[in-house]
């Protein structure tokens, strides 16, 4: 058996002896263990519960009867945003931008009923996930069982003992780092086998789940490689463990929580109900439809006469409340898109400084690669809102059509005892029209998307093996 070997066996068996390490090995992998299954357990419930909903509110929509086309725009439906399998692993931003929105006619509503603003408030410092564990807890144990790796053995002197029997510095760190890995492997295994399971689901894909195991690899082995340089600098064990507390509590607590803080201060985001004060401010100058002397419609209305060559809309061959309808939703959704895409411009900038951030947290990148991979990031929640105005949009401009087209113009106007019936088209209409149908993005965006983080975790960790390399050269050197 090689010396790394010994080295290593050597550590395990101290583990396995100490009583507070062995536990906290325990400990770990056991809660690794809990917060997956429970994870994945927790996902397939919401999963259900939202398939179940959307169902419902499909059926109810097509359930409805003859009716006119104008009062299904304002009826609407319930729409509910759909979770990859990955996101039992990492469910990202999901808890607290929501998880349905109701779409018509005039309006762009926004995604609720976010788990945040249901839940306990506990839920706002981190649910109990895979990636929850790796990030956070897993480093914190990590430190308990190895700050003294090289730190004791300075402190006791059976360094100089190992190094006079012929054994080189590197043995005895690479020894130190084969053990403390293992440990570290040992944790990530219960979210790994977890991993494997979610490949075997349909719609799984397998680059961003590489990208995953590879982000948490090399995040755990760099912890590991922290840990074992500090405790070759430090000269008592005591002096080490402070050391890498205040390096984890910065790493992983402090600059997760305050990034976020800094980049809203730096790049303020409109709430909604400026957002929704800004829009009606903006439709008023755009025009009503419903006055003849308004500018704009007026100017439609002409326009539409020519087009069809009559002088008065009873002649027109279609019905012109409809027209109407199709010009004013165009309008107000080309009005709403406008100020989507401002704020979603401004979570982009926001990101973008806390990606910043995260080139001094690896915790940060080691986050937005987890979340980019899982596609459960902003990005994602972008894609679902941007796909559902979609539907939005192309949803009440065919029922606007469907009034242009299946209903007179007369009876559109009459306000006789049987105007609403002849003003009503049939059910099948709005029977005949698609359901929402979220289309997922493909493994390879989101492995793209999560490489930079993979990238910037990948570079902590040379960075750190390189000083490792340094301070081992000096190891036990005048101590």
């Amino acid at each position: 058996m090689s010396v790394v070997r010994l080295i290593a066996r050597d550590e395990w068996r101290m583990m396995a002896r100490n009583r507070v390490a062995f536990i906290a090995i325990v400990l770990l992998v056991l809660l690794t263990l809990v917060a997956t299954a429970s994870s994945f357990a927790h996902q397939r419930s919401i999963a259900a519960l939202r398939d179940r909903h959307a169902h419902a509110a499909d059926t109810a929509f097509d359930a409805q009867p003859d009716r006119h086309p104008h009062r299904m725009v304002h009826y609407g439906t319930f729409i509910f945003r759909p979770l990859g399998p990955l996101a039992a692993f990492d469910p990202g931003v999901d808890a607290f931008t929501g998880s349905s929105m109701f779409l018509e006619g005039h309006r762009q509503n926004t995604a609720n009923f976010g788990d945040v603003r249901q839940s306990s408030l506990l839920i706002r410092f981190g649910q109990l996930t895979p990636a929850f564990m790796l990030q956070v807890v897993a480093p914190l144990l990590l430190i308990f069982l190895g700050y003294g790796a090289l730190a004791r053995e300075t402190e006791r002197g059976t360094l100089r003992l190992l190094m006079l029997q012929g054994t080189s510095r590197g043995q005895v760190v690479r020894g130190k780092l084969l053990a403390l890995g293992t440990v570290a492997l040992l944790a990530a295994t219960p979210a790994a086998i977890g991993l494997v399971a979610v490949a075997g689901q349909p719609g799984a894909l397998a680059w961003p789940i590489l990208a995953i195991v590879l982000g948490y690899a090399a995040y755990l082995l760099l912890w590991t490689v922290v840990i074992l340089l500090v405790s070759t600098l430090v000269r008592r064990g005591r002096d080490a463990l402070l050391a890498l507390l205040a390096i984890w509590a910065v790493a992983v607590v402090l600059l997760p929580r305050v990034a976020p803080d800094i980049a809203s201060a730096a790049i303020p985001l409109t709430n909604r109900f400026q957002t929704d004060v800004a829009i009606a401010r903006d439709l008023r100058r755009m025009g009503d439809s419903h006055d003849p002397d308004d500018p704009h419609f007026a100017a439609f209305k002409r326009s539409v006469l020519n087009h069809y060559g009559v002088a008065k809309v009873e002649d027109l061959p279609v019905n012109y409340k409809g027209v109407v309808a199709v010009e004013g939703e165009r309008m107000t959704s080309s009005l709403f898109d406008r100020y989507a895409a401002a704020s979603f411009a401004a979570q982009a900038g926001q990101n973008r400084l806390v990606a910043a951030v995260g080139l001094v947290s690896p915790t940060i990148a080691l986050r937005s690669l987890s979340m980019a991979a899982a596609g459960t990031d902003v990005a994602g929640h972008r894609r679902f809102m941007e796909q559902a105005e979609a539907y939005r949009y192309a949803l009440v401009q065919r029922l606007n059509h469907l009034q242009a087209a299946g209903v007179s113009y007369a009876d559109d106007s009459a306000t006789d005892a049987d105007a609403d019936r002849r003003k009503r088209i049939g059910a099948d209409h709005w029977q005949a029209i698609p359901d929402f149908r979220f289309v997922a993005p493909g493994g390879g965006t989101l492995a793209a998307a999560a490489l930079p983080g993979l990238v910037v975790v990948i570079g902590w960790l040379a960075v750190a093996s390189t000083l490792l390399m340094l301070a081992t050269r000096r190891l036990g050197a005048g101590r």
